[in-house]
């Protein structure tokens, strides 16, 4: 979905230190687009600034929550965020879109660190039928956003909520077959998770994108289907700098292959895929891509463009 949503904030909360929560609803009062557990979108906030927050209110409401973590160090988004947006501010907004969704499962383990409940939060209502916890930590309760509705909304021997590092070594043993991990948050967490769970049953989300290694990146042809135009991708340069460059409009956004947005269909050759979106079996399809990080394994790709 590629329209933009005009919207207002209706409501805004300090759900832990260093972050608030923003309910949004169309100005007008008209439903909202609806969407599932793990899905986000793009809001757009002032000058040029778009960024990515997961959905993590109820699905099916009239309006849209999300959570802003403050990032002192961050790239402006959530310091605007934080200081800009009041009840009443209107703002414009993209999707949503789900690249993060809740699969069908007997049981499912959630781990969530610091921001990284909010996708996780609406997934625990909607597994309600399923066997399933949550070990959801921060640097300490202060800073855990929704642990009062965490803990009134669910039973206690179900949600674990912990000061400090993980015990993700004893949390996620003795795994049963189709039982799913669900896991969002820092880059650290992530790894020590994907070195504990077995390929086939994680599901990750990733808010900072892996260290690619680009060392040995070559030049490559882009050939565009519906215009048979071929153009060069430099060893140098993305392949969504390159359409740029040859006036190809391209949606985008984050820029760091962690929010789908710019995902094209691939027509032929073999990608190169550097995202965090993906699943392993979607890479292995070979479908499609992200132009703003993926590169190519082969000496050509054809792009739905």
């Amino acid at each position: 979905m590629n329209d933009l949503l005009d919207l207002v904030v209706a409501d805004r909360r300090q759900e832990a230190v260093g972050v608030v929560s923003l309910t949004l609803r169309h100005p007008d009062g008209l439903p909202l687009p609806s969407w599932e557990p793990g899905a986000h979108i793009d809001l757009f906030l002032a000058d040029g600034l778009e960024r990515q927050y997961s959905l993590c209110g109820p699905p099916g409401s009239a309006s849209w929550r999300i959570a802003v973590l403050l990032e002192p160090d961050g790239r402006g988004g959530s310091a605007h965020v934080h200081s800009a947006l009041r009840p009443g501010t209107r703002l414009q907004a993209r999707g949503p879109r789900n690249h993060f969704p809740l699969e069908p499962a007997p049981a499912y383990r959630f781990v969530a660190g610091g921001i990284g409940i909010t996708p996780v939060l609406p997934m625990l209502t909607a597994a309600a039928s399923a066997d399933w916890s949550l070990l959801y930590g921060g640097r300490s309760l202060s800073t855990m956003a929704f642990t009062e509705e965490l803990s009134a909304g669910h039973p206690a021997d179900r949600v674990r909520l912990h000061e400090g590092r993980l015990d993700l070594g004893g949390y996620l043993t003795g795994l049963r077959p189709g039982e799913l991990v669900y896991a969002c948050g820092p880059a650290s967490l992530l790894t020590a998770v994907e070195a504990l769970v077995p390929l086939e049953s994680l599901r990750l989300e990733r808010f900072t994108p892996p260290v690619a290694d680009t060392s040995s990146d070559a030049p490559f042809e882009l050939e565009l289907a519906r215009t048979g135009k071929v153009l060069t991708v430099p060893a140098d340069r993305s392949i969504l700098q390159t359409l740029q460059s040859a006036g190809v409009d391209v949606l985008y956004s984050c820029t760091e292959g962690t929010c789908g947005t710019c995902e094209t269909d691939l027509l032929a050759g073999e990608a190169d895929h550097r995202d965090s979106v993906l699943t392993p079996d979607e890479r292995a399809c070979n479908e499609t891509l992200m132009v703003c990080v993926s590169r190519a394994r082969s000496a050509r790709l054809t792009l739905d463009l």
